[in-house]
């Protein structure tokens, strides 16, 4: 079997290893308003958030054509824009107000069941990597590294500090020389068909598609650019980590 060939195991991060409580959104929303408004920018609440969502969305719009990370300053202020503020992404008062939006991210973050014993057992036998979309890379440290998974990973890559995100064949390139392991001998594990499972095969690398999330009807924040078909019918799927094993020929 192909996986036996492997020399190297690289993840995705959300919906994947952990999940994020839906109504986080909302609460990190609340203290970005509150962090403006602390700071004398008087909003109107609701126009806001209906800018801000546009924003994000024309944002990342381009991010999938040009594969560039995009930022949440960018967003904040071009809604402040649209109300009538002439700020600029690199004001202070909107790094503040980023900075305020993510406090809510670590706390309302949580392991997949048997993700860490999962990965302390691949450990033993193969280079580990996360490679994760996440356009504020000091807040996604924050959480791998609260949630006790930084000690599994020999790299550790995050779009927001790269520049670049999945699909984009860059940042998988970044992974395979993180990992000191040619493209074709590296399995990649995520759940999202397009960023991880099309990039990563197209980038060379042997995806697997895990679906706990989807199939354990757990709640799940969805990304603005979530793909909308599943992947090829030849493409390992999982449920389960004990199914990731099975599938590697190990036990735990």
């Amino acid at each position: 079997m192909v996986m036996n060939r492997i020399a190297a195991i690289g993840f995705d991060l959300f919906n994947t290893l952990i999940t994020l409580d839906p109504p986080a959104l909302n609460e990190a929303m609340d203290r970005l308003i509150e962090s403006l408004e602390k700071h004398g920018i008087m909003i109107d609440a609701e126009s806001f958030r209906k800018a801000h969502r546009e924003a994000a969305l024309r944002f990342f719009e381009q991010a999938r054509l040009d594969g560039r990370e995009t930022h949440n300053r960018f967003w904040i202020s071009a809604a402040l824009h649209a109300q009538g503020h002439d700020f600029p992404p690199e004001d202070p008062r909107i790094a503040g107000a980023v900075e305020a939006y993510f406090s809510v991210f670590s706390e309302h973050c949580h392991l997949i069941p048997g993700s860490t014993e999962t990965l302390r057992t691949l450990k033993e036998v193969y280079p580990l990597g996360l490679l994760s979309n996440f356009t504020h890379a000091p807040a996604a440290m924050e959480i791998i590294e609260r949630l006790g998974l930084v000690e599994f990973f020999d790299v550790v890559l995050i779009s927001g500090a790269i520049g670049y995100r999945k699909p984009h064949p860059l940042v998988f390139q970044k992974l395979a020389e993180g990992l000191r392991a040619e493209t074709a001998k590296i399995l990649y594990v995520g759940d999202d068909p397009e960023p991880d499972i099309a990039g990563s095969q197209k980038a060379g690398l042997q995806p697997v598609w895990t679906t706990y999330v989807r199939d354990h009807h757990i709640p799940l924040v969805q990304s603005i650019l979530s793909s909308p078909s599943d992947p090829e019918d030849h493409v390992p799927r999982i449920s389960t980590w004990e199914e990731f094993l099975h599938l590697l020929g190990m036990k735990r």
